[in-house]
């Protein structure tokens, strides 16, 4: 059965909330890599169905929801991006950029920006761009490889590099494994003030 409406119209949250499901079901499904056939098998859901749900063309049902919800591993609230209201936990939602996940750490638009970016095995051909600002990156986990104007390094986790963005640069894979980084950066002028030894503040 579909979601109630009030007079035949969607209260204003709850059309909000089902404008973008048919794209987030895609880009939910494109991420764990599952095709159509297999959410059918996993879920019961036709194939036909969930095609209309992914196009739009199919209104999306709380059964439906929660059953996709379970196959993919992700809360509700991420499918139909339910509002947060009352709710101080900060929701990180990554998104794809390039190939890459990337997860915001931070929320103001202006001032330093922060990242966790997980770098898949398959971004290995440099692009080189240049840009206003400074930057600073940490790898977690895995090898990264850093393309710096005619400098090509590869940094192992632990290992940190920083630089002016004005220069031409790169970063991606090794071609052996993925890697996980932090990346902060800083508008134009901004650097970070590293304190070493001395006594506390």
């Amino acid at each position: 059965m579909d979601l109630p409406q009030a007079g035949g119209a969607d209260p204003p949250g709850v059309a909000r909330a089902l404008e973008h499901v048919a794209d987030r079901l895609k880009r939910v499904r494109t991420q764990r890599r599952m095709t159509l056939t297999g959410v059918a098998a996993a879920t019961g859901i036709s194939k036909s169905t969930l095609s209309r749900l992914e196009n739009g063309q199919r209104r999306p049902t709380l059964e439906l929801l929660l059953a996709l919800s379970l196959a993919y591993r992700v809360p509700l609230d991420d499918l139909v991006g339910a509002p947060e209201v009352g709710d101080p936990r900060v929701r990180l939602r990554p998104s794809r950029v390039k190939g890459r996940t990337v997860i915001p750490l931070t929320r103001q638009p202006d001032g330093t920006q922060a990242w966790k970016i997980v770098i898949p095995v398959g971004a290995v051909v440099p692009e080189p761009r240049a840009h206003d600002g400074y930057e600073w990156i940490y790898v977690l986990s895995g090898r990264m490889r850093l393309v710096l104007g005619d400098q090509d390094w590869v940094l192992d986790a632990g290992e940190v590099a920083e630089f002016d963005t004005r220069v031409p640069h790169w970063f991606g894979s090794t071609g052996r494994e993925p890697a996980e980084i932090l990346s902060i950066f800083g508008r134009p002028g901004e650097r970070m003030s590293v304190r070493t030894g001395g006594e506390p503040a």
